[in-house]
């Protein structure tokens, strides 16, 4: 198959766009480059630069004889999203809906959408299970739901076919690609730089919530068992026209709990500064992912958080080797 893959000079899409590559798909990377590297790119993949908006250009890759599209492509910082909550409308949102009107338009079927956990909002109960509310708390996590939502409604009047996979706290990494967003904001690449003396701190963001220690609770979901869902749910859209997924653990860890770990897989100190809660920060986000179990056969091979963070501790030295 020729795959589209937006996004695919980012980590979570690169990480997708090798898979497919070594199962010996054609894949195509249509990215901005604007939140990552060149680098980054498979070497195996053809790279088109681009912005998604730029509905001409997408109908023209299109064209070339795409079998289907894994989407990546959007702005994924929750906290930025309360500050500039149009950005992320424009960029997440309407700049999806340029490339559903360019799939209409050239009639190609088959999309494989990143969503998120934070569709959901505060959850009444956990683990969250797909039919759970619908109710983000951050406009992140609203942009995302409005694809959905758009998905939901091409779906029903076109017969659009999609899968929409609801993601938690990725992390870890595969041998040479790994986690470095630019800025980097997550936690434990955030984590790993302090342990390679390139931080003082690792800042924790509230420790009043209605949880243990007072800290956020996340599932983390090792990058490579996220990207083997994707690929699964791919080819399940060969006989289904609409797949939701939670893709996570099934177990939550708080913030104090990756902090402690990363200690463990690295053996250094680090030190911890107190910040004040963000805005739109739920307490606990913890998945069920029992549905994708029971219908494409996919289960985490990571599960313990100390074998997450420890590979993506290996990439984070070798990384910062080459550039010394």
């Amino acid at each position: 198959m020729r795959i589209l893959v937006t996004g695919g000079a980012g980590y979570i899409g690169g990480t997708v766009a090798q898979l497919l590559l070594d199962q010996g798909h054609q894949v195509v990377i249509y990215d901005n480059l604007c939140h990552a590297h060149r680098s980054m790119i498979p070497a195996q993949a053809e790279f088109i630069e681009g912005d998604l908006a730029d509905r001409v250009v997408i109908e023209k890759v299109l064209h070339t004889g795409i079998d289907g599209v894994m989407h990546f492509a959007a702005l994924i910082e929750a906290g930025e999203s309360m500050r500039k909550p149009e950005i992320y409308f424009r960029n997440n949102s309407a700049s999806t809906l340029s490339l559903l009107e360019a799939m209409l338009a050239t009639g190609v079927q088959g999309l494989v959408f990143s969503s998120t956990a934070a569709v959901y909002g505060e959850p009444e109960s956990t683990p969250i299970v797909e039919d759970a509310p619908l109710r983000p708390t951050n406009a992140y996590g609203e942009s995302k739901l409005l694809v959905e939502r758009m998905l939901a409604w091409l779906n029903r009047i076109h017969g659009f076919r999609y899968a929409s996979l609801r993601y938690f706290n990725v992390a870890g990494a595969i041998e040479g690609r790994g986690e470095a967003h630019e800025p980097e904001s997550h936690i434990i690449p955030l984590i790993l730089d302090v342990a390679l003396g390139r931080r003082k701190s690792i800042k924790v963001f509230g420790r009043d919530y209605p949880t243990p220690d007072g800290t956020c609770i996340r599932d983390y979901i090792h990058v490579q068992d996220l990207a083997r869902a994707h690929l699964l749910a791919l080819q399940a859209l060969k006989d289904r026209d609409k797949l939701i997924y939670n893709i996570g653990n099934g177990v939550g860890f708080s913030v104090r709990e990756v902090i402690d770990a990363a200690r463990r897989v690295t053996g250094h100190a680090i030190p911890v500064e107190e910040c004040p809660r963000r805005s739109g920060d739920p307490a606990v986000l913890i998945a069920s992912s029992k549905k994708v179990g029971q219908e494409l056969g996919w289960k985490p091979e990571y599960t313990r958080l100390d074998d997450i963070i420890e590979s993506a501790w290996t990439w984070h030295q070798l990384r910062y080797a080459k550039t010394a």
